[in-house]
């Protein structure tokens, strides 16, 4: 029998080792501390990507698609065949960086995920093949797939044209693009829809088309917003800014609809989910104007010129949307348990890193001064989200039902 309560554990072990070492290098500015920070941030976008969210995705998808007794076996091997991959990371990125070990090891994790990927297909119950939310799954899987190629191709470009070439970052970007936008959103959107068939609560099909692709040929168009860093001409501004635009409809198609439902949503979620959704409906909103916004020349420029805008972002997505989502539903099918002071204390923490992040971006673009203490406050802020995940890791089961 596969204990899904202590895989959602792991992955939670993984994403308290990458607030760890995100504090780490918040501290890096403040105290002497003899670490590589290239190296550093390596590791810890490695743990948090692949660590913590691929495996709490992959542990909803399991549980709501192939929980069956006869698929237990495989997966388990799966299961561990990831963790060796992963525990190969992040004994080899912090000392390293990209080198031969670490390279062996994030290769491996490719294979994984193919792994995964072909056992997910394989597997599935004929019963939720016309499904929506299996739709989403589905193009999930298909966009975690289509990601790996970043990778991939970053061995030939450091090989024929260096690291220093536009298509080295337009690897990594083509990567990051499509494992957050692609595989993360789509996987958090095929969990919820799952959620309300289980209730009855249905997308009409026609509406349902709209969503979904909205969604995906707005996923599809916006990675050219990830290439403006190289000033391409227009009509890369255009195709990105119709994929921002895009998705922005498909959120607006959801939006309405679950507001006709509204009366059996709340039947459906506590009152803590409900406020919970909408955060997570807050900051997805925001995340896509945004987006929309990165399509206008100025903006983009302003993205490239001044990184912390684009940090600030990632996380907003990262942190925020995704983490949060994840918060909710493993929340919702009691594969971890959220309390409402871990989680206040998470979004304290969030809040406060976001703020400051946007904050020195701005001070950049105005050409302003940072306040006296400004890298100290931002280390201390990251403690306040590393107490969170540390309180919802320690955090014992209690039957005591959310109000």
């Amino acid at each position: 029998m596969i204990n899904l309560k202590k895989h959602t554990k792991i992955a939670l072990v993984y994403f308290v080792l990458a607030a760890l070492l995100g504090c780490v290098l918040r501290f890096f500015r403040v105290l002497d501390i003899p670490i590589t920070y290239k190296y550093i941030v390596h590791a810890h976008s490695h743990i948090a990507l692949l660590g913590w969210v691929y495996l709490a995705l992959t542990s909803l998808l399991y549980k709501l698609y192939l929980s069956k007794p006869e698929a237990h076996k495989k997966y388990s091997k799966i299961f561990w065949f990831t963790q060796l991959t992963l525990m190969g990371m992040l004994l080899t990125f912090p000392f390293q960086g990209y080198a031969a070990f670490s390279i062996v090891f994030s290769t491996l994790f490719l294979f994984a995920s193919y792994w995964f990927s072909w056992f997910f297909f394989k597997n599935v119950p004929v019963a939720y093949k016309k499904t929506q939310s299996l739709q989403c799954a589905k193009a999930a899987i298909v966009y975690l797939l289509i990601s790996s190629v970043g990778p991939w191709a970053l061995g030939g470009i450091m090989n024929t044209l260096g690291g220093d070439s536009i298509w080295y970052r337009l690897a990594i970007y083509f990567y990051l693009h499509f494992l957050y936008n692609g595989w993360m959103i789509m996987a958090l959107v095929a969990v919820f829809l799952y959620i309300l068939e289980k209730q009855q609560i249905v997308l009409p099909q026609r509406n349902f088309k709209r969503f979904f692709w909205g969604l995906n040929l707005g996923i599809v168009l916006s990675f050219f917003l990830s290439t403006l860093f190289s000033h391409p001409s227009v009509v890369y501004y255009v195709f990105g800014g119709v994929g921002a635009v895009l998705q922005l409809y498909a959120f607006y198609v959801l939006w309405i609809f679950l507001l006709e439902v509204k009366s059996k949503l709340n039947s459906l979620f506590s009152t803590f989910h409900q406020n919970i959704l909408k955060v997570i409906g807050l900051l997805w909103g925001s995340k896509m104007i945004l987006q929309t916004l990165s399509a206008i020349p100025y903006f983009a420029d302003l993205a490239v010129t001044y990184l912390d805008f684009t940090i600030g972002y990632l996380h907003w997505t990262f942190l925020g949307v995704v983490t949060i989502s994840l918060f909710l539903f493993l929340d919702h099918f009691k594969l971890l348990r959220l309390g409402k002071k871990n989680f206040l204390l998470y979004i304290l923490g969030f809040v406060l890193t976001e703020a400051l992040i946007f904050y020195k971006a701005i001070v950049a673009w105005q050409s302003a001064t940072l306040f006296s203490g400004y890298y100290l406050i931002l280390a201390v802020a990251s403690l306040v989200l590393l107490l969170a995940l540390l309180g919802l890791l320690l955090s014992r089961e209690k039957n005591v039902p959310q109000s």
